[in-house]
């Protein structure tokens, strides 16, 4: 079968890894989403990844915890990182090969992120996963993953998330809540719909690169999307 895309953008949540205890790394989850990456590997997509690190600390709400805001922000890129090296180890297992290249320069765990050198391994088919954000703080892994998919040439962002869409009320609070099929990046921003940040959306809005929010808990999702099936809700121009 031939896919929709030639270069994904796939952002991760640290969230989904931590499966259903919400917090730390879930063996069999993380096996199953690298399970789904070889899938849509194997189809010819080239694959770049970012994945949160809320399954080990959150920076914003660590705030609350009298810790200022640049030092939780730095220790979320950190745990980006570990999610990063632990995704990778589970996709080499799948077969395969993968790169960690990351933001904060660290020689001994990962490459450091350079644009060409990025590019160069997606060429040669291998999984880059982008690690410690944007090496910024006060800058979300969502911005890291726009940012990140415009400099590769992404042609589309693929947020998986514990939710199939972008709903116009909260789907957990209110059962009368309706799916969009589709929405504009303008919508998302004057309705302050929260499926991604304001920062990340007006980079992909200014860059014209769409973006499909779908849920994750449905095995064969990544690959359904890849393929162009109509699930989850489209952002675009």
């Amino acid at each position: 079968m031939n896919p929709s895309y030639h270069r994904i953008l796939l952002k991760l949540s640290g969230q989904v890894l931590a499966g259903e205890s919400g917090s730390g790394i879930n063996v069999a989850v993380l096996n199953r989403i690298a399970g789904e990456i070889k899938e849509v590997s194997d189809l010819g997509t080239e694959v770049g990844i970012v994945i949160g690190g809320g399954n080990i600390f959150r920076g914003i709400s660590a705030q609350s915890r009298e810790i200022d805001r640049v030092s939780a922000d730095y220790m979320g890129m950190l745990a980006t990182i570990i999610n990063s090296i632990a995704l990778q180890n589970a996709i080499e297992r799948q077969g395969v090969p993968s790169r960690v290249l990351t933001a904060i320069n660290m020689p001994q765990v990962a490459e450091p992120y350079i644009r060409r050198r990025a590019t160069r391994h997606l060429e040669k088919k291998r999984v880059v996963i982008f690690a410690a954000g944007t090496a910024h703080p006060h800058f979300s892994t969502d911005t890291a993953a726009a940012l990140r998919a415009i400099e590769i040439n992404a042609e589309i962002i693929l947020k998986a998330t514990k939710v199939d869409g972008i709903y116009d009320r909260d789907p957990v609070s209110d059962s009368a809540a309706q799916r969009y099929s589709d929405i504009s990046y303008l919508e998302v921003l004057n309705k302050g719909l929260k499926v991604m940040d304001a920062t990340a959306v007006s980079l992909c809005m200014d860059n014209k690169l769409p973006m499909i929010i779908f849920s994750l808990t449905e095995p064969g999702n990544i690959r359904k999307v890849v393929l162009g099936d109509s699930i989850g809700t489209t952002i675009k121009g």
